[in-house]
């Protein structure tokens, strides 16, 4: 019995081995895709390939868009917890820290619901397009923003609403021009 029982185990492992293996390229491939179709989503026209030099930093990646050397955007993609479980946000920037779109990478919210926040026209995500996180309140109305929040679904646009914040955040201390920062990283006067 117990020679039948490690034979199966045997037979499943080297099964699920040859699966992972011949599975991972395309998943891979599959998720390259997912993010570049993020990234052209988010930022202006650009003539490189952002996710072949991404950068990782603490609370997010950044892909810096280009286009003839100069810089046209950047976007940075940023998870936060959601009603649902995470979501997985891309937000585009500009140069001078003004949301140029926002892309809903993942989440797990609720159909009908939370899930509306996939649609590229949805009041929070039409109503952040072309805001500036240092000018704007980007949070609720509820919150004394200036968004309005999905119907029955003000968990989700709060949670967006931070992933959006967070992302600026992780602009301010990664993506701000040389000549704009001191010599201790903060922004001059």
């Amino acid at each position: 019995m117990v020679l039948a029982l490690g034979a199966v185990c045997l037979v499943c492992s080297a099964l699920l081995g040859t699966v992972y293996a011949v599975t991972k390229a395309p998943i891979e491939a599959s998720e390259l895709q997912k993010v570049n179709a993020a990234i052209a989503a988010v930022t202006p026209a650009f003539d490189n390939v952002p996710s072949e030099a991404v950068q990782a930093v603490e609370g997010g990646e950044i892909y810096t868009a280009t286009h003839g050397g100069q810089t046209v955007g950047y976007a940075i993609k940023v998870t936060t917890g959601g009603f649902g479980g995470p979501l997985t946000l891309m937000v585009g920037f500009t140069p001078d820290g003004t949301v140029y779109n926002t892309s809903v990478v993942s989440h797990a919210e609720t159909p009908g619901l939370g899930a509306k926040l996939v649609d590229e026209n949805v009041a929070p995500r039409e109503q952040v397009k072309g805001k500036n996180p240092a000018v704007n309140k980007l949070s609720v109305r509820k919150d004394g923003g200036e968004i309005d929040a999905i119907t029955a679904s003000t968990i989700t646009s709060r949670a967006f609403l931070k992933g959006v914040n967070d992302a600026y955040a992780v602009f301010q201390k990664n993506c701000r021009p040389a000549e704009t920062l001191n010599s201790e990283g903060n922004e001059q006067e």
